[in-house]
C-alpha cells in the first residue's frame, strides 16, 4: 500500500486527522520533522483517538534522512502532492510502493524538495479557490491510490 509522508506538519489536529485516514487504508505515515508544533502522542491524539494505537508511524529528523532512508535505500517514487504541480491525480497512475508527500499547511514544501519529486500531482478546484485542507487532500488521493 502507499505511504503518506507529512513533511514539517504545522498544525497537530491535521496530523491526528492524517493518523486516522492511514490507519483506515492500512497505510504508513512518515513525518518528517521539524513539526510546527511541539510533537507528541497528547497533542495528535485529541483528533486521532484510539485509532493512534492501530497506526503505524515513522519519524524522521530531516527530509535528506527520510529521503536516503525511504526513497531512495527502497527504490521508491515520491509522489509530491501539490497546488504547483501540473498531473491532475485523477489521471496519475499509482503504484503500490509510491510515497505520498503532502507539504506544510503554511508554505508547502521548498524548491529543493519539490525537484526532489518523481511526480507532482494536484488536486483540481473550482471556482479558483487555492487549495483544500492538508488532511482533506490525504485523504481524497489515498482513496484514489488505493483503487488503482
Amino acid at each position: 500500500m502507499i505511504k503518506i509522508a507529512l513533511f514539517q506538519p504545522d498544525i497537530a489536529g491535521n496530523v491526528g486527522t492524517i493518523i486516522r485516514t492511514c490507519v483506515c487504508f492500512d497505510a504508513e505515515l512518515h513525518i518528517i520533522e521539524p513539526c510546527g508544533f511541539p510533537f507528541d502522542m497528547q497533542r495528535v491524539k485529541k483528533s486521532a483517538l484510539d485509532y493512534i494505537q492501530h497506526a503505524q508511524i515513522f519519524r524522521h529528523a530531516s527530509f535528506e534522512d527520510f529521503y536516503a532512508t525511504e526513497i531512495a535505500a527502497k527504490k521508491q517514487r515520491l509522489i509530491l502532492a501539490s497546488t504547483k504541480a501540473s498531473v491532475d491525480y485523477r489521471k496519475f497512475k499509482f503504484a503500490g510502493n509510491d510515497v505520498l508527500m503532502l507539504g506544510r499547511e503554511s508554505a508547502g514544501v521548498p524548491d529543493d524538495v519539490f525537484a526532489k519529486a518523481n511526480e507532482r500531482i494536484f488536486i483540481p478546484m473550482k471556482n479558483n479557490m487555492r487549495s483544500l485542507n492538508v488532511a482533506i487532500s490525504c485523504g481524497i488521493i489515498l482513496a484514489r491510490a488505493a483503487k488503482a
